[in-house]
């Protein structure tokens, strides 16, 4: 098996779930997520599973050294290693010092090519760098990386071995032309399961760069640092004490940013635009319609490329999935990687952490495609499967204070509030869900609907009335987030029924008002609704001859992961007769 392999494995052993209880190790039936008992001890089921058991679980029991079964699986994972990798900790009298030099001896005792040794620096929390043949590679973590960010630190080590899923070449060029010198760290919280992807890619800059360092930072350990720093929303990442990024990302998003602010355009990284040359069929995003339709393209003779900023796409932020025909359970993480190792079965050329910047008519019948990173491509057949985001609120404050005082993911930034006055913006299942999720963190919730009455589902509507630290506000119109230039102080709102402005002080604001479709790149190219959905025919067809779409971003009824799929396949389908028509 190979060492991406047996590392899913683990992944799913340790950051997935096992959703019914045989299917449990015994020390784990009774796991709950915090916050999921709610008062009289009914549980309350939402998209954040209660059946999710995760290694944070296993952690907070008290299981510090990992079990023989584990390190049998990590002995898989990193039997190609063949250069000296040393985990190297610094001396340190924090009671949990012995904590992270227990996790660190059983890591090492999984690989003779691993060592764990001391340095002669003293640190003030648990803290360690990563050495390749004596060499320090810019990669630290302080704190102890259970939790979600154990993947982090296995990832770490292949990937300082050289192994593992890496950049291409084209985006470790870009990573090299970034300013030399950087210190970059990550503040992040063992229980977010945005923080890890962030965690990755920036030691994968480090490891790249080789004038660039990242530091991941558990909060626990650095309290008054976070709120010197200001931070409310986690991962943060900070270049000295400029936040540069909050929230969830992706490598292309990361990369852009980093870019933008520490670029230098005169080096020789920036190289002129590339020509990725000529396919029959290009296929724009990776999530269920996305993989789907390069399969099914490929697999009729086609030369196919796929251009996508992650593989799953918004898949990889859903949890339990238990309405996926003839798979009783699953969880997005989990099948966007069965997506990933399906493509890459078959002769596609995947194109990753990449957007496409524009299309414009080419020659004959043809399509351009220009990429924000500077390369293009040429193709007959474009089938656009971009999916949808978070729809965001466009109010003032609300980019401002992204990160403190406005968050979108209440799992992640919802401890930050613990204590405090809070408030959610839409009445829909996420909406209402995540207003039940942070009425057991935080002293008052106010759940704000547009409409004259919350869309939820009925049990969810039932369940957030029972719940005294919560209040209803429906038929209002929100219209600032205000802050007092640190952070949010207070909502403004309008009282739809009578027109009148009110405020709600407040600390922070959750957005939950459903998905935006990510069409823009193609609005001036093929009819869109008011609602940005590409208009599709009952076969994928777009306005424009030789441009598909299939998916969430399209005007498809009924947003769900197996449509999306099946759309994706008559997508490709509709390009392969149209083409066998033309008598291409």
């Amino acid at each position: 098996m190979s060492p991406e392999g047996s590392l899913s494995i683990i992944c799913r052993e340790m950051t997935l779930l096992a959703h019914q209880e045989r299917d449990l190790p015994p020390v784990f039936v009774e796991s709950q997520r915090p916050g999921r008992v709610r008062p009289g001890g009914v549980c309350f089921p939402t998209k954040m599973n209660v059946y999710t058991v995760r290694i944070t679980t296993y952690f907070e029991r008290g299981f510090k050294m990992l079990d023989q079964d584990l390190k049998r699986q990590l002995a898989e994972v990193f039997k190609p290693i063949n250069a000296k990798i040393e985990l190297v900790y610094d001396d340190c009298q924090h009671d949990k010092q012995g904590e992270l030099i227990e996790l660190l001896q059983g890591v090492a005792e999984t690989c003779h090519h691993l060592e764990l040794r001391k340095s002669e620096k003293v640190s003030p929390m648990p803290s360690f760098s990563l050495y390749r043949d004596g060499q320090t590679t810019g990669v630290h973590f302080k704190g102890i990386p259970g939790g979600h960010e154990f993947t982090s630190l296995v990832l770490a080590i292949l990937n300082t071995a050289g192994l593992g899923k890496l950049p291409d070449q084209a985006l470790a060029r870009r990573i090299k032309g970034l300013k030399r010198g950087l210190k970059v760290r990550t503040y992040i919280s063992l229980s977010c399961e945005n923080c890890p992807e962030v965690v990755q890619t920036l030691n994968q800059f480090a490891l790249i760069h080789g004038d660039l360092t990242h530091t991941m930072i558990d909060g626990e350990f650095v309290q008054e640092e976070l709120t010197r720093l200001n931070v409310q929303g986690v991962p943060s990442v900070f270049v000295d004490n400029e936040l540069i990024h909050v929230g969830k990302s992706s490598l292309g998003e990361l990369l852009g940013k980093f870019e933008e602010k520490f670029g230098l355009p005169d080096t020789d990284a920036q190289v002129a635009p590339s020509d990725l040359g000529h396919f029959d069929v290009v296929v724009v995003g990776g999530g269920p319609a996305g993989a789907a339709a390069a399969i099914y393209s490929v697999r009729k003779g086609l030369k196919t490329a796929l251009i996508a900023e992650r593989i799953g796409g918004q898949m990889l932020d859903t949890k339990g999935i238990e309405n996926f025909t003839s798979v009783p359970y699953t969880e997005g993480v989990e099948l966007s990687a069965q997506l990933d190792k399906h493509l890459r079965a078959y002769p596609v050329t995947v194109l990753e952490h990449r957007r496409v910047r524009l299309v414009e008519k080419a020659e004959g019948i043809r399509h351009k495609l220009q990429l924000d990173s500077g390369e293009f491509l040429v193709t007959e057949a474009l089938i656009v499967a971009t999916g949808a985001k978070w729809r965001e609120l466009h109010v003032p404050g609300e980019k401002e204070y992204l990160g403190r005082g406005v968050a979108f993911c209440p799992h992640c930034d919802g401890p930050y509030y613990k204590g405090k006055r809070v408030a959610v913006i839409g009445g829909g299942n996420s909406g209402v869900e995540a207003a039940i999720d942070l009425a057991g963190i935080c002293s008052h919730v106010t759940l704000i609907e547009f409409n004259d009455k919350l869309k939820a589902d009925a049990v969810l509507i039932d369940k957030v009335k029972t719940l005294q630290n919560v209040d209803i506000i429906s038929y209002a119109k929100t219209k600032a987030i205000a802050g007092d230039g640190k952070t949010v102080v207070a909502l403004e709102y309008e009282d739809r029924h009578t027109g009148e402005s009110r405020k709600i002080d407040l600390d922070g604001v959750f957005v939950q008002i459903g998905l935006s479709p990510n069409s823009t790149f193609v609005k001036d190219v093929v009819n869109t609704n008011l609602h940005g959905e590409i208009v599709v025919d009952p076969r994928g067809r777009t306005s424009q001859p030789g441009i598909y779409a299939a998916g969430d971003v399209t005007t498809t009824p009924y947003k769900q992961i197996v449509i999306a799929m099946g759309e994706g396949a008559k997508a490709a389908l509709a390009a392969f007769e149209d083409r066998m028509r033309a008598g291409a």
